[in-house]
């Protein structure tokens, strides 16, 4: 599998991670700043949080993990949260927009 089909899949997982609180996943909330791949399968996903206090993060960090694991050809998973630059509302999908209700 070359490197642009695993990335693809990659984003194709990370869709199924739904922030509990929103009802939208992370990608389409704008939530995903990045996604490094190495030679070894070894994944970095480059994220923030709605809120810096979210008492969900663990759980969200959880679940990406799990929906890459089941990826063939990717080991190791790791989460990293950042603040900068912070989240705001235009870094939402047209689609997350409609859902919440937000023009």
């Amino acid at each position: 599998m070359s490197q642009s089909e695993l990335e693809s899949q990659v984003m194709e997982a990370l869709e199924e991670v739904i922030d509990p609180e929103l009802g939208v996943d992370i990608v389409n909330l704008g939530l995903v700043y990045g996604v490094d791949i190495d030679e070894n399968g070894d994944v970095l996903v480059t994220m923030t949080l709605t809120t810096m206090g979210c008492p969900l993060a663990a759980t969200i960090q959880h679940e990406v993990r799990t929906a890459l694991s089941s990826i063939e050809g990717i080991n190791e998973v790791d989460v990293n949260i950042v603040w900068n630059p912070p989240w705001t509302k235009d870094k939402m999908s047209r689609y997350a927009k409609i859902a919440l209700g937000i023009s």
